[in-house]
């Protein structure tokens, strides 16, 4: 049975398929997920088959026949995100029905060889991947100030939600509190790796936090520098001295483009490996009060037996979690049909301690999930006997 469906309809030809199901099974490999079992594509009418409890998603394929109208009709009045898709600077009105011209529509853009912006935005609303798209941009104000603000910006443009000391601290604010919170709620750390990043004490502690909290890196060498080989474990990209028009920047266009993509690559991958890592530590938190996992079903969640017999459903988030999202795990376990009350799990480790606060005020006044720590997962579930 699969736990993901995703639907492609419209115009889409037998390349742009293949290239797609190529990028998709990547990606969803990085949660030991398959195309073809865990994950199902389902062309044209074949959608007509999917399995109404697993969540699913769709991409239409704008171009001149319009082809699927009656299909991709049928999935907006079964309220699946459809998301329509053109090639780089076509048309989408002419190409896209007028019914889905609501609907935020996806320009595939030319570097994007692989479609990995339409295979990334269609797991996002599966829920395989979080929405929420987060950067934190680490660097030497000395050194590399403008190439910084220009990467806020221009990623900030696409989409991510950026986190900058200068922009992103409300004056008043515990500065290195709210960074390391910040930090600790990011896909992929850019690091800026300029000649005396490493003296400084607070760059080196970004980088090692990001590292304790399995966030991945993103380099980006200066020309001419010579990188710390505690480094060599990040993704890398080398800037020559024309691809910088000052010496601390901006970055040429065509480079910054480079990064762009390569944070979305990149994200999908740091997200995949706290995911699994949060599970792994969930698993042994349960083994170690003599229960255990049975499985795992639609939105990644995880059959739990508690060592009375009991049994519930898990729900493994990355990053920091909000009322929002406890609402969201509310919704997952209701149209899943999940019997016994979902539970969310979290690594806290980093969380200000105000919103650790909240987030127990959350627990004590919502009884529809309950949140726990990934860390204190054992001594919870413990009290949850007979509850479940």
């Amino acid at each position: 049975m699969s736990v993901y469906e995703i639907g492609l309809l419209g115009d889409v030809t037998n390349e742009e398929q293949g290239t797609l199901t190529a990028t998709l099974g990547g990606l969803v490999a990085e949660f030991n997920l398959s195309i073809g079992g865990d994950v199902m594509l389902r062309v044209h009418d074949a959608l007509k088959e999917r399995d109404r409890h697993a969540a699913c998603a769709v991409a239409y394929f704008g171009g001149a026949e319009q082809a699927d109208q009656s299909l991709a009709r049928e999935a907006l009045a079964s309220s699946l995100p459809v998301i329509p898709t053109i090639p780089a600077e076509r048309d989408f009105v002419s190409l896209v029905p007028t019914f889905l011209h609501a609907a935020n529509g996806l320009r595939r853009r030319r570097d994007d060889y692989d479609m990995r912006e339409l295979a990334i935005a269609l797991l996002e609303c599966v829920g395989l991947l979080r929405r929420q798209r987060r950067v934190f941009v680490s660097y030497r104000r000395v050194e590399s100030r403008n190439a910084a603000i220009q990467l806020h910006d221009l990623l900030s443009g696409r989409g991510f939600d950026v986190f900058l000391d200068t922009h992103d601290i409300r004056p008043g604010e515990p500065f290195q509190e709210v960074l390391w919170h910040r930090l600790c709620d990011s896909d992929v750390m850019v690091m800026l790796d300029t000649p005396t990043y490493f003296e400084n004490k607070w760059t080196r502690q970004e980088l090692g936090r990001a590292r304790a909290k399995e966030i991945h890196v993103l380099r980006i060498v200066w020309p001419d520098h010579t990188p710390s080989r505690h480094t060599d474990f990040a993704e890398t990209i080398f800037l020559d001295r024309a691809d910088l028009r000052g010496r601390d920047g901006p970055i040429v266009d065509a480079v910054v483009d480079q990064i762009a993509l390569a944070i979305e690559s990149l994200r999908s991958r740091s997200i995949a490996s706290r995911y699994m890592s949060i599970t792994g530590k969930l698993r042994s938190e349960v083994e170690r009060i003599g229960g255990a996992v049975d499985g795992v079903g639609a939105h990644r969640a995880i059959a739990l037996r508690l060592p009375d017999g009991s049994r519930l459903w898990a729900y493994p988030v990355v990053g920091i979690p909000a009322a929002e999202m406890l609402n969201d795990v509310a919704d997952k376990a209701r149209r899943a049909e999940q019997r016994g009350m979902p539970v969310l799990v979290y690594d806290h480790i980093g969380i200000r301690d105000q919103w650790i606060a909240h987030l127990k005020w959350l627990d004590d006044n919502i009884k529809t999930v309950r949140a726990i720590k990934v860390a204190e997962a054992a001594w919870s579930l413990v009290a949850l006997e007979g509850q479940a």
